[in-house]
């Protein structure tokens, strides 16, 4: 039986590194550049994004993804933010946690119809299956987070 692999993108070189989905927890570094692909088990905490990123941060990433989009004068982002920052620690190498300031990248805001904060998008091997908005308790934000894992 032959095992699942991730392909991960080296943030220093672009180069594409296939890892084991079994050793996505492990320290793995580049073929090409030996930079540590972070990406492959993830930070444990959350990864800011743009407008010019999201698409490789996101729709490229292979796994689970949790958008938060948020904006720095709203309070109940403000409320969620920690919830998140436990999320992206607990589901690391599972789970990639990444935030989305709503006011300094409209394009993507827009193009995924973001109408009030905090929106969290779930993205699965780059499509959208879910979304929650508002500020949800942690059990609320991990039922649907395990739903798409």
């Amino acid at each position: 039986m032959a095992m699942e692999n991730i392909i991960v993108r080296c943030p220093a070189c672009g180069t594409k590194n296939r890892i084991p989905a079994g050793r996505l927890n492990e320290a793995a570094i580049c073929g090409r550049c030996r930079a540590p692909l972070e990406a492959a088990a993830g930070t444990g905490k959350p990864v800011e994004v743009t407008d010019s990123t999201f698409g490789n941060e996101v729709i490229g990433h292979p796994g689970a993804v949790l958008v938060d989009c948020w904006a720095p004068w709203c309070g109940p982002c403000r409320m969620v933010a920690p919830i998140l920052d436990e999320l992206a620690a607990e589901y690391k190498g599972r789970v990639k946690v990444v935030k989305l300031n709503t006011d300094e990248n409209p394009v993507i805001s827009s193009q995924y119809g973001i109408r009030s904060i905090p929106t969290m998008l779930i993205f699965r091997n780059g499509t959208q299956v879910d979304r929650l908005t508002g500020a949800l308790p942690r059990q609320e934000i991990e039922r649907h987070l395990k739903s798409a894992l």
